[in-house]
C-alpha cells in the first residue's frame, strides 16, 4: 500500500514540476509529509541495501527522506536516464538554466544522494554564486561538469579531494578566484582543457612577473622607507610624533618652511653679522630667527653654548627655543616679541621718565641674574639690540660667550644709562665717538644737565633730581678705572635707591 501511495505522489509531483514557478514548488515540498507506514518502507529499504545515504543517519529524519526520494525520482526522469526504476546513473542538467538553481537549493536531495549516481552535469547554466558544495555529498561520482557559468570564489580543494574517484572534473568558462600554486597539484590528475578559461589554475608567467615586481618593488619600498625616514629624522623632524622630536635642535628646511624660504617680507632686521626673520613654526608659535653671516668657529662649541641659552629662564630675557647649526648655516631661535627695540622706542614713543627707569632697573636685574647663574655669558645691551615687550619690560635679545669681564659689563650699562636719559639729537653728533659722548655729559654735570636731558620728557623737581642722580651713576659707571673696582651687584643697589617706589618692580 505505501509503494502505490508514494508512486502516486510521484505521478503527481512530476506532472506538477515543470521549470516554472519554482518558489511553489518549495511550497508544495515544505507542506508534503510521508504516510504512516513509511517508516516500515525505508526500514525495509535499509536492510536489502544498507549503503543507501539515509541508512546510516540516527535518528532518521523521515520527512527529509521522503522528500528525498521524490526529488530523486523526477530528477532521474530529468536527466533522461533510461530505467530510473532500476538505476540512477546520471544527473543530467545541461542548459536548464530555470530549474537547476531548484535542484541544487536541495540540500536534503544532495544529502542522501543517491550511490548510484557516478555523473553530474550542471553546464551552461548561468549559474552564479560560490561553488556548488552540496554535490560534494556525493563523494561516489566519476564526472563533475559545471563549465559554462558564472561561478566565483575558491574552489574547495580539501572537499574535492575527498572524492577519490573523480576522473573528469570540467570548470572552464567560470571565473573562481586563482589558486596557490602549492594546490596545483590537484588538478595534475585532470585534462588541463577543462579549467579552461575558469580562472582557477595559475599562471607562471602572471607569478613571475610578481616575483619581479618584487624583486624591484621590495628594495624601492626600502629605499623610499629609509629615505622618507631620514627625511624626518634629519630634515622635517617636526613631523614626527613630539615624543621623538629634539626639543631644541631645528634644521634648514624648518627654518625655510617656517620664513617662506627666508624671504625678504619675513627679514625683520640686519646687523653687523647677523639677520633677523620673522618665522611660524610647524605648530604655529611665532619665532624670532637670528642667523649668522659669519658660520665660521667651532660647531661642536656653538651647541654647547646654545645647550646653556636655552636653560635661562628671567622675565627680562627672551626665552631660546633651540637653534640650528650645520655646514651651511648658524641661527638662534627665540619667542618673538615684536619689532620694537628700546631705540625706536625712545625715538618715537618719547617716554616718559618712570618707564625709562623701568627699562633700566630690568636690564640690570637681567645682567645681575646672568652674571649669578651664568657668568661666562655677557649681553648686547645696546638700546638696538634691546626689545620692548608689549607691557614695558626690557628683554635682553642677544647674548655674548666669554665675555668674562664685569668691569666692560659695567661700562656697557653706563653708556645705556646716559643713552636713555640724553637727548636723541645730541647721541647723533657724538655717533660712534663712545668717549667724546661721555666726556661731553660729564662736562655739563651736574650744573648744566638741562643741555643735555632729553627736552621731551616733562620734568617735575623729583624727577629731575632722580634723573642727576642716574646720571652721576651711569658716569661712574662709563668711566673705565671706576667701572673696575664695582660689582654689577653694586650698581643695582645704587639704581633701586633713585626710585625707592618701584623697588617692587
Amino acid at each position: 500500500m505505501a509503494s502505490i501511495l508514494i508512486t502516486c505522489l510521484l505521478l503527481m509531483f512530476i506532472a506538477y514540476f515543470e521549470p516554472i514557478l519554482p518558489a511553489t514548488v518549495i511550497e508544495d515540498l515544505a507542506n508534503l509529509h510521508p504516510p504512516s507506514n513509511f517508516n516500515t518502507t525505508i526500514v525495509s529499504n535499509c536492510l536489502k541495501n544498507p549503503s543507501l545515504r539515509y541508512c546510516g543517519s540516527s535518528p532518521m529524519d523521515l520527512d527529509a527522506i521522503f522528500k528525498f526520494t521524490i526529488v530523486a525520482s523526477h530528477l532521474c526522469n530529468e536527466s533522461k536516464n533510461p530505467n530510473c526504476v532500476e538505476s540512477f546513473p546520471k544527473i543530467d542538467l545541461r542548459n536548464r538554466p530555470k530549474v537547476t538553481p531548484l535542484y541544487l537549493s536541495f540540500t536534503f536531495f544532495w544529502k542522501y544522494c543517491p550511490i548510484t549516481i557516478l555523473s553530474i552535469d550542471l553546464s551552461n547554466n548561468s549559474l552564479k554564486g560560490t561553488f556548488p558544495i552540496d554535490v560534494l555529498f556525493c563523494t561516489q561520482i566519476h564526472v563533475l561538469d559545471l563549465s559554462h557559468n558564472g561561478l566565483s570564489g575558491d574552489v574547495p580543494i580539501q572537499r574535492l579531494s575527498s572524492v577519490t574517484n573523480l576522473t573528469i572534473l570540467n570548470l572552464s568558462y567560470n571565473h573562481f578566484s586563482e589558486i596557490k600554486i602549492s594546490d596545483s597539484w590537484f588538478f595534475k590528475r585532470f585534462n588541463s582543457s577543462c579549467f579552461f578559461n575558469s580562472g582557477i589554475l595559475p599562471s607562471h608567467g602572471r607569478y613571475k612577473i610578481k616575483a619581479l615586481m618584487l624583486l624591484l618593488g621590495f628594495p624601492l619600498v626600502v629605499v623610499f622607507t629609509v629615505g622618507g625616514l631620514w627625511w624626518l629624522c634629519f630634515r622635517r623632524p617636526d613631523f614626527l610624533p613630539r615624543v621623538l622630536q629634539n626639543e631644541h635642535k631645528f634644521t634648514t628646511p624648518m627654518l625655510k618652511a617656517a620664513t617662506d624660504g627666508f624671504s625678504k617680507k619675513n627679514m625683520v632686521g640686519k646687523g653687523d653679522g647677523f639677520v633677523l626673520y620673522r618665522g611660524i613654526l610647524r605648530d604655529r608659535t611665532q619665532v624670532r630667527i637670528e642667523i649668522y653671516t659669519n658660520n665660521r668657529g667651532n660647531h661642536r662649541e656653538y651647541v654647547e653654548e646654545c645647550k646653556v641659552l636655552v636653560q635661562l629662564h628671567h622675565r627680562n630675557l627672551v626665552k631660546v627655543y633651540g637653534w640650528c647649526s650645520n655646514r651651511n648655516i648658524r641661527a638662534l631661535v627665540t619667542e618673538w616679541i615684536g619689532r620694537v627695540s628700546v631705540e625706536t622706542w625712545l625715538s618715537e614713543s618719547a617716554p616718559c621718565w618712570k618707564h625709562r627707569y623701568k627699562v633700566l632697573v630690568g636690564v640690570l636685574k637681567a645682567m645681575c641674574y646672568l652674571q649669578e647663574q651664568w657668568p661666562e655669558i655677557g649681553c648686547d645691551i645696546k638700546t638696538s639690540s634691546l626689545l620692548l615687550h608689549e607691557n614695558g619690560d626690557p628683554l635682553i635679545a642677544r647674548f655674548r660667550f666669554g665675555e668674562n669681564s664685569t668691569s666692560k659689563k659695567i661700562h656697557r650699562f653706563g653708556i645705556l644709562v646716559l643713552e636713555m636719559i640724553t637727548d636723541q639729537t645730541l647721541q647723533e653728533e657724538f655717533k660712534g665717538d663712545e668717549t667724546g659722548f661721555v666726556e661731553y655729559v660729564k662736562m655739563l654735570y651736574p650744573r648744566k644737565l638741562q643741555k643735555v636731558i632729553d627736552e621731551r620728557m616733562k620734568l617735575t623737581e623729583n624727577t629731575f633730581d632722580e634723573i642727576r642722580q642716574t646720571i652721576c651713576i651711569g658716569l661712574i659707571c662709563a668711566d673705565h678705572q671706576t667701572c673696575q673696582q664695582l660689582s654689577i651687584g653694586q650698581i643695582y643697589n645704587m639704581i633701586i635707591k633713585v626710585h625707592p617706589r618701584t623697588n617692587t618692580y
